[in-house]
């Protein structure tokens, strides 16, 4: 097993769906935390200046979604057949798209507010129509059984619900989905033990 070490800043965010790969896979890695103040200092001894970043055996691998792949890569988790891998990445990289539009590092509050409510109010539900037909009457995503897009569904979710709270109240669905996707054991034991932050 390689020794695995993954880099990020102390919250949620663009590794959280590493974490979630590596519970529920029970592979053992370091989950080294960089505060944000530290940031600037170190910024340009990363590749492209960004984080996450996945040591393996001392071998850096950025791109948090390109991570997953590798990690998930010969697992169920990213899908039984291609035609599964493909609907699992097209579904991952509807979520992403959406939540790459946020101003994340914004600094003026009042403008980041204003994008992010309008985001969430405008620009949401077509997203999240759009995933609730796919899912339709199935357990998962896709596929039978629960697949690395399930995941970055509860991950995206959960942070844009930091936001709006009563964003899925009309999609019951899509509560379920996440709900379950909690429940796993593996996952549940994460989140019961991961430091608590924001996003």
């Amino acid at each position: 097993m390689p020794n695995y070490k993954l880099i990020y800043f102390n919250m949620r965010g663009r590794a959280e769906i590493i974490r979630y790969i590596f519970a529920y896979l029970d592979i053992k890695y370091e989950d080294h935390r960089i505060e944000q103040a530290d940031w600037p200092e170190i910024k340009s001894t990363f590749l492209f200046g960004k984080i996450p970043i996945l040591e393996v055996d001392g071998c850096p691998l950025h791109q948090s979604l390109a991570i997953a792949r590798y990690l998930t890569k010969n697992t169920d988790l990213a899908g039984k057949t291609e035609l599964e891998q493909c609907h699992i990445d097209a579904i991952v990289d509807t979520l992403d798209d959406f939540m790459s539009r946020f101003p994340w590092a914004e600094k003026k509050q009042d403008v980041k507010e204003k994008m992010f409510s309008e985001l969430l109010t405008h620009e949401a539900p077509g997203l999240l129509e759009g995933l609730d037909t796919f899912l339709g009457e199935k357990e998962w995503f896709v596929g039978n059984s629960v697949t690395w897009a399930d995941f970055y569904w509860d991950i995206c979710s959960t942070t844009l619900l930091v936001y709006k709270p009563d964003l899925l109240d009309i999609h019951p669905k899509l509560v379920t989905l996440k709900n379950k996707v909690q429940a796993l054991p593996a996952i549940a034991d994460w989140i019961r033990r991961r430091p608590q932050t924001k996003i």
